[in-house]
């Protein structure tokens, strides 16, 4: 059905957005704002009751004017006759035309009401006052709606308003904000000070986004397009393998450590149609990666392994699917190999909440051998059976648009990114914008490095041409030109700079003194450089979960692509270690590394980096303290001497008993004294160490009262390396 924006059908009928939108919600049909759509069926029914009304008004109007000329000739008369012989008396018919004009003015007022109820002679002002016909009062100002970014200026949010700058800057002095016109506000200052000049506010993501996205798809012009799947599951499940096999390629050769340590995006022609496939990493540090693989997708693929379990992954990996709403089928792969169980893998799926239909079920399971590729034709049946199902459609003659998959730096080519195309036909020589960064796309190529002039939807193409990397999971708008895209990003730098300076939390004398009470927390200063930004995130965040109370990684650079000198002088300045995760660092870098003793580690495996940085943090945690007992000595009996005080005379019962060392005496199997082993003989002369069995003379330092029975328990402490868990 055809769907019509507020604003349009508002200019159609000569009325003010807003009174639409009270007669349209008044039909208990939920509408936002002027940008919003209706369906043509309420348009027809809002077009006769606006007719109606009209009629009505118009009734009212032919009414009131009979009424007037009746009462005219009536007028008339009175005024002949009662004229002469009252001429002496002017003051009698005075009362009389009293009582006439209040009934007027009755009239007059409800006919105001009326007019106002109806507002259907002309477009009226949007900040109109209304009368309440029953109580004749003049009632609230009707409430607004602020799309609005954050960190806008005072004087953006006035002219959003309608009103003064000085009303504002009056206003956030009431409020305790001290502001100038030119002041961004917070999220807070701003809701506090919109809300007392009556409007509601609604938050944007991006500058700019209401306006790129306003256009929304014309049915007559959709047409169908191929399903996005993405291949989910566990690590080392077989998910690149049976990609493989789909697209009769090597993939899994080119990825260090057997893993995918990237999201890939792959357009595969098949007999029943062209379908698009993501192809997510399994390793626990790629959750990202995975949720964001859910987010653009229209099928999910789980991959379990026939000769394993459920695992986290996999439990991860449906809840993903979950979340963003999608269809699950279920591929049990390596159901060739002699220890495999379906059945198990089945029974471990139902846990989860995915009943095979084989079991009554709605899960659509396909048992798959993507090694001899038994089983895969009817994976690929099922797939295009369901895409048919959901009737997938896209707006081509729309401005393009899509989602950033993955980015990276290349040399040669500089910002690399992979779009998937999700409306409109990308082509060579369009402007755009994805987050904080514009520009113009200056070639595009297919998966197979391949270049092409335009890309459908449902395709993902590798673009040059921008001017930063954008982040895995943003979002890519064609604009009307390159000046409007290249003002966008500006304007979205400069509020991601002002959020960064609003983030940062400055350090106070209450916070020094409360880390001085908790103790310093060990810190290990990182330089994170990635080939791609999916990784670089995965990375981010694994890194991120290592911290503890007593020791924490702290990321104070991260980012896309070689080391250069300006890394490497960053960790030299803040005793950072710079890790590197596919890439190098340039030979600059490299000198100026080994004079300033900076550690630069390679690493093409995110296991051994994340197991590096463990290691290092384990290092810099307290040791534990632990007691171990070294001897323990009866004394048989005590000497007092005048030069060395009281000597225990003892004997050596086990261990061996050291000076120096420490002690503790016993006394009927409690302890009276902890101290240290001043003096110890053995026969007349002074001894380092007295083994089992040996007489010995103890002097213990500080303690006089030693008596016999008494045990002596010597021991030493040590330190004992931790490990993070």
């Amino acid at each position: 059905m055809k769907k019509v924006r507020v604003y349009e059908a508002a200019r159609e009928f000569k009325i003010s957005s807003e009174a639409l939108l009270e007669m349209v919600r008044s039909l208990g049909i939920p509408v936002k704002s002027h940008m919003s759509s209706i369906p043509e069926d309420v348009v027809e029914k809002i077009r006769d009751k606006i007719q109606k009304e009209k009629e009505a008004v118009k009734q009212e109007y032919a009414a009131k004017r009979k009424r007037e000329a009746k009462a005219k000739p009536q007028k008339k008369k009175k005024k002949e006759s009662a004229f002469r012989p009252a001429m002496e008396v002017k003051a009698k018919p005075a009362p009389r035309p009293v009582k006439k004009k209040r009934t007027v003015d009755q009239s007059l007022v409800k006919e105001s009401v009326r007019k106002t109820l109806a507002t259907l002679e002309g477009v009226r002002k949007t900040r109109r006052k209304r009368r309440r016909a029953e109580e004749g009062e003049e009632a609230a100002e009707e409430e607004k709606l602020l799309r609005v970014h954050e960190f806008i200026t005072v004087g953006e949010l006035a002219s959003r308003m309608g009103v003064k700058p000085q009303d504002v800057l009056t206003t956030c002095l009431k409020l305790g904000v001290m502001a100038n016109i030119n002041t961004r506000l917070d999220k807070d200052s701003i809701v506090t000070v919109a809300d007392e000049f009556g409007f509601d506010v609604e938050f944007v993501s991006e500058y700019g986004a209401e306006d790129l996205e306003a256009e929304e798809p014309v049915e007559e012009n959709l047409t169908p397009r191929a399903p996005v799947v993405t291949i989910m599951g566990h690590v080392d499940h077989g998910k690149t393998s049976l990609l493989d096999y789909i697209r009769r390629s090597n993939i899994i050769g080119t990825e260090r450590g057997g893993i995918t340590q990237h999201i890939g995006a792959y357009s595969v022609e098949l007999p029943g149609g062209r379908v698009a496939f993501l192809d997510t990493p399994g390793h626990e540090a790629f959750t990202a990666m995975r949720a964001r693989g859910a987010q653009v997708t229209d099928i999910v693929v789980l991959v379990v392994a026939a000769d394993d379990r459920v695992m986290p992954q996999t439990m991860e990996a449906v809840d993903h699917a979950r979340a963003a709403e999608v269809p699950i089928l279920v591929a049990i792969n390596k159901v060739d190999l002699p220890d495999a169980d379906p059945e198990l893998v089945k029974q471990d799926l139902s846990k989860v909440g995915l009943v095979v239909e084989e079991w009554g079920g709605k899960t659509v399971c396909v048992e798959i051998s993507a090694k001899t590729g038994a089983g895969v034709d009817k994976l690929l049946e099922m797939i295009l059976l369901l895409a048919e199902m959901m009737e997938l459609k896209a707006d081509r003659t729309r401005q393009a648009r899509g989602v950033v998959i993955e980015s990276k730096m290349e040399v040669g080519r500089g910002v690399v990114g992979t779009v998937l195309v999700q409306d409109g036909v990308l082509k060579v020589g369009d402007p755009f914008v994805s987050s904080a960064y514009s520009g113009r796309v200056r070639a595009m190529y297919d998966e197979r490095g391949r270049k092409v002039t335009q890309a459908t939807p449902s395709t993902p193409v590798e673009v040059l041409g921008w001017s930063g990397t954008p982040q895995a999971g943003d979002t890519f708008l064609v604009t009307r030109d390159e000046r409007e895209a290249r003002d966008i990003g500006l304007k979205r730098r400069q509020l991601l700079r002002e959020q960064q300076m609003r983030g940062a939390r400055t350090m106070t004398l209450a916070d020094l003194q409360e880390q001085i009470k908790q103790g310093e927390v060990s810190q290990l200063n990182l330089v994170v450089k990635a080939d791609v930004d999916g990784s670089l995130e995965a990375i981010s965040d694994s890194l991120s979960k290592l911290s503890t109370d007593e020791v924490k990684t702290e990321i104070i650079r991260k980012g896309v692509g070689a080391v250069n000198e300006g890394d490497v002088l960053l960790a030299s300045a803040s005793g950072a270690v710079i890790l590197a995760f596919n890439v190098k660092a340039d030979p600059k870098a490299r000198e100026v590394a080994m004079h300033e003793a900076v550690d630069i580690r390679l690493y093409n495996v995110i296991y051994n980096l994340v197991d590096d940085v463990k290691k290092a943090l384990s290092g810099l945690l307290k040791p534990d303290l632990r007691e171990v007992v070294t001897g323990t000595a009866e004394v048989r009996r005590v000497f007092h001497l005048s030069r060395a005080g009281t000597v225990a005379g003892s004997y050596v019962i086990s261990g061996h008993i050291s000076r120096n060392s420490r002690a503790r005496i016993k006394r009927d199997g409690e302890v009276v004294f902890e101290g240290r082993i001043g003096s110890l003989k053995r026969l007349k002369d002074d001894v380092k160490e007295v083994a089992t069995g040996f007489d010995c003379g103890i002097g213990i330092e500080g303690f006089e009262d030693v008596k016999e029975n008494d045990i002596i328990e010597a021991y030493a402490v040590e330190e004992v390396a931790r490990t993070l868990e």
